[in-house]
Order: structure tokens, then C-alpha cells, then sequence
């Protein structure tokens, strides 16, 4: 499962670009960037919490109770 460690450098820049067929500011939302770390940090808080290590996603009872 992916960490924010294994992430390399990230360089921003700006395009010069609009879309008005995204939305009515004619911007892209760059969010990915950042949740990258998560659900790896989600992961982690149910390892700590119930001892399970799950590796995969979705986290369901059905992993932890198994």
C-alpha cells in the first residue's frame, strides 16, 4: 500500500488553461494530490486499533472479523 514516502517530488506549475465545460470558473481541482497517503493512513489506525493488517481496499468488517 503506497505511503506519502513513496510519492517522488512533486513540481506545481500553472497552466494557462480554461475549460468552461468543467465548471463555471473554467478551473481543474488538483485533489489527488492531496489524499495520496490516506488510505494508507486509514490502514494504519485499524492495524493499531484492532491489531489486523489489511493490505487492500475496500476496508470492511468482513476483513477484520475474518
Amino acid at each position: 500500500m503506497a505511503v506519502n514516502a513513496d510519492v517522488p517530488q512533486v513540481d506545481v506549475i500553472m497552466v494557462p488553461e480554461e475549460d468552461p465545460e468543467v465548471n463555471p470558473l473554467g478551473v481543474k481541482g488538483i485533489g489527488e494530490l492531496g489524499i495520496v497517503g490516506t488510505a494508507a493512513a486509514v490502514a494504519n489506525a485499524v492495524h493499531h486499533a484492532t491489531g489486523k493488517r489489511i493490505c487492500d481496499l475496500p476496508i470492511v468488517m468482513d476483513k477484520l472479523l475474518a
